[in-house]
């Protein structure tokens, strides 16, 4: 299959516009993420929609360059009114998103039915746009996707301390001198550029998934912005060849959805396995964590016990043990098995009649601790 992407013209079209629009969703999708902004995608994607229409009706063809310029000006319109609506009213950032994607999405709806009326045959492949149709990617396509990725990643580098204040502590750029507002305008145009190149590819519909799911992956693998965005850029790159890929080798399968397909794949992976952040990673660093912690709390008890019983090493039978402060130890059968653990370290010690009392090397240790933590035992 790889071998058929550098053989077959079409194909290699495809994958190269589909790693292209990996690169370019998943740089500006991790602002998307970083700034809580996630719903943005799917306002402009939708808002982009009767741009479509009110293009093919004005020039009276389908040419894309005018197409995806008529979407790129409603889709900015829509981010602008989303901002003025946010700014001058108490309507809240997503309820006006939501609001603005319905609106304009319900008359981009209205020019499609309009358009597919009109008897002109021209018009016939435009509600492609809603869905994605990959396959009809040209070389002039391409080449457009890369002039906008090489502008993308110039912007990215140019405002990349300026970006990263925004994303991260907007109050204190804006104290410190820079124009947040403008800032905040440079970076939507860019995102709804973004937006605007994977129409064709993704369509309307699913184009926010492609913004934000890279990203969504990354995030759960660092905490360094410009990992992030590496990352991110890479998964939307992978799983726009992984999935042309795919939908090549099944029949009538399209490309669009399974790419947004696999890299929500990518991300529902990362959620779970990445280190640090992932579910099971967490689950299992949880899980061994409590066991660590119940060990620690009956040494910390037998402690406390050598203490109160003039600090002498005498033993003491599991109720008394079990009674003092045992927190996370719920039975007698736990206990012990933490004692175990405990003698296994030569921290506690068992005596006759299965009584337990502290150890000199978990005395020690204990009192390493508290000298470290400057407490005294309670």
């Amino acid at each position: 299959m790889l071998a058929e992407i550098f053989s077959d013209y079409t194909l290699r079209i495809v994958s190269i516009g589909s790693i292209l629009l990996g690169i370019i969703s998943g740089t500006l999708g991790t602002y998307a993420v970083l700034r809580k902004q996630s719903l943005i995608g799917d306002m402009v994607s939708h808002a982009a929609l009767p741009g479509i229409g009110l293009s093919f009706l004005i020039i009276g063809s389908k040419n894309t360059e005018w197409l995806l310029l008529g979407a790129f000006i409603a889709a900015w319109i829509a981010t602008i009114i989303v901002n003025t609506i946010y700014r001058n009213s108490r309507i809240k950032y997503d309820s006006a998103l939501g609001m603005i994607l319905a609106v304009f999405f319900g008359f981009g709806l209205v020019l499609l039915s309009y358009i597919q009326k009109i008897p002109n045959a021209n018009q016939a492949g435009l509600e492609n746009f809603l869905f994605g149709q990959a396959s009809t990617l040209l070389e002039r396509d391409i080449i457009l996707m890369a002039i906008i990725a090489v502008f993308t990643i110039i912007s990215v580098i140019l405002f990349w301390k300026e970006f990263k204040l925004l994303s991260f502590d907007s109050d204190f750029a804006d104290i410190i001198g820079f124009s947040t507002d403008k800032l905040d305008l440079i970076l939507t145009t860019l995102i709804v550029i973004a937006v605007v190149v994977g129409l064709q590819s993704v369509g309307v519909v699913l184009m926010s998934a492609m913004l934000i799911a890279p990203a969504v992956a990354s995030r759960q693998w660092t905490d360094k912005l410009s990992i992030m965005i590496i990352l991110s850029s890479t998964f939307g790159a992978l799983s726009g060849v992984i999935g042309t890929i795919i939908s090549s080798s099944i029949p009538k399968m399209p490309t669009g959805p399974i790419i947004v397909m696999v890299v929500t794949i990518i991300a529902f992976i990362s959620m779970l396995f990445a280190p640090k952040r992932g579910l099971i990673w967490r689950r299992i660093k949880d899980y061994y964590n409590k066991k660590e912690l119940g060990a620690n709390m009956v040494l910390n008890n037998l402690y406390s016990l050598y203490k109160n019983h003039g600090e002498d090493f005498h033993p003491h039978d599991l109720d008394t043990i079990c009674l003092h402060h045992t927190g996370i130890i719920h039975s007698k059968r736990m206990l012990k098995r933490e004692l175990h653990k405990l003698e296994i370290l030569g921290l506690a010690k068992e005596y006759e009649n299965g009584n337990w009392a502290i150890t000199q090397k978990g005395l020690d240790k204990m009192e390493s601790i508290f000298f470290e933590d400057g407490r005294d035992i309670v």
